[in-house]
């Protein structure tokens, strides 16, 4: 049997938190191979640097694909093996039976300084494993939001290093992308560990676009972002519920730092569009007419580049641009 028939071997730590046992560190490990007439299934070993202590799972190919498969290749999941922070581990991968020089293996080092945390939604908790090494320090970690700086967010926890459970639960309000977990040792100048979970989260994306306020007395629709964004807000017109958003010309602004458009007036068809390298999302805030409704009067609006003579309640003033004008003419159907 050739040795390609082992193509990868990759191993990686994870951690498992059960409310009633705690969590444990793990190291799962996976396989690609090419798929061998010969071959009946894999066998995974580690063996720790320090102990010489070893643990080995095996996983079989079934028969009947394993004949109409020969020549494909394969993704091999194996269990977790258990390991301790900062443990040296030797992984080897060999086939079942084992042919003479095909495996594969590799050094992995459970790293001591790095912070491994499990998402709990269900309590909107992280639970954090707090790393430990010989004659270690006390140690810190907290959540917060990413800015120019770190805020915080709540209090900093502080482990000491004769602490038994070395596992911290970081409660939070919201999942934002700009949500972080620090840790760092208890030495001058320590340097600090920064994880954000819910960076890449499309469901935490959504919640950005959800900070719309509208002043009734001012008249000021307004979006203030929760995290640091790059991009344009503009004010658009929406005509039906699956319909696309018209953008309003002269309302492009950039979302760097609070957004405010005044003399807004409490419009169901009338919506902010964000557009930003992830993508465009569109809020509609007076949807539900939750907000008060201004005195009628008239005004001209611009709409898709064409100017219409509608009654102020039935479209925007965003800018100073549009405001309102006094005309003899009645008012015309809404845009289509």
């Amino acid at each position: 049997m050739s040795g390609s028939v082992l193509e990868a071997l990759t191993s990686y730590t994870a951690m498992q938190c059960i409310p009633s046992d705690g969590c444990s560190l793990f190291l799962r490990v996976r396989a690609s191979i090419t798929l061998h007439e010969h071959l009946q299934g894999l066998e995974a070993c580690t063996v720790s640097l320090d102990t010489q202590e070893t643990q080995c799972q095996s996983v079989w190919v079934a028969r009947a694909s394993h004949q109409q498969q020969v020549g494909q290749q394969l993704q091999v999941y194996f269990g977790c093996f258990a390991v301790s922070v900062a443990q040296h581990l030797y992984v080897t991968l060999r086939t079942i039976p084992h042919f003479c020089g095909v495996q594969l293996d590799q050094k992995h080092l459970v790293e001591a300084g790095k912070l491994s945390y499990w998402v709990d939604r269900r309590r909107k908790a992280i639970l954090v494993q707090v790393p430990r090494a010989s004659g270690s320090p006390d140690y810190y970690v907290r959540l917060c939001h990413k800015r120019f700086t770190c805020e915080d967010v709540g209090a900093p926890v502080q482990v000491t290093a004769n602490n038994v459970s070395r596992v911290v639960s970081l409660p939070y309000s919201q999942e934002l992308p700009c949500l972080c977990l620090e840790g760092w040792s208890a030495t001058p100048d320590a340097v600090r560990i920064q994880i954000c979970p819910f960076e890449n989260d499309t469901e935490a994306l959504e919640v950005l676009w959800d900070t719309v306020y509208y002043q009734p007395g001012s008249q000021t629709l307004s979006w203030e972002p929760t995290c640091p964004v790059s991009g344009h807000v503009s004010l658009c017109w929406r005509p039906g519920p699956r319909a696309s958003c018209r953008k309003l010309q002269q309302s492009s602004q950039l979302v760097h730092r609070r957004v405010q458009y005044p003399l807004v007036d409490t419009q169901p068809q009338l919506c902010l569009k964000f557009s930003t390298s992830w993508g465009s999302w569109v809020r509609c805030p007076f949807e539900q007419r939750r907000f008060p409704t201004p005195p009628t009067s008239r005004c001209t609006c611009v709409t898709g580049g064409s100017h219409s003579s509608l009654p102020a309640n039935l479209h925007s003033r965003p800018a100073y641009s549009l405001q309102p004008q006094v005309t003899p003419q009645p008012p015309l159907p809404l845009p289509s």
